[in-house]
């Protein structure tokens, strides 16, 4: 990245039936049976349909949920 190596921690995952075009209930019944991250960043869609979805995955999931600013770094642990 930017001429840099970078450690890749990330592991890919083929999702079968799961559709980019998911609502956001379709979305939560989706998430309901998969462990619990740390965190989830929300960096896809407008702000206002982010921060909804944020809101229902902290209610109806107890996930930690971010839509984080443009721009905005992450740390990671």
């Amino acid at each position: 990245m930017f001429g840099e190596y970078v450690p890749v921690r990330a592991e890919v995952v083929d999702v079968p039936h799961f559709s980019a075009h998911a609502d956001a209930d379709q979305v939560l019944d989706w998430l309901r049976d998969a462990p619990a991250p740390h965190t989830t960043y929300l960096v896809h869609g407008e702000e206002g349909a982010s921060a909804a979805l944020r809101d229902r995955l902290d209610r109806e999931l107890g996930w930690t949920a971010v839509v984080p600013k443009p721009g905005e770094a992450v740390l990671v642990r």
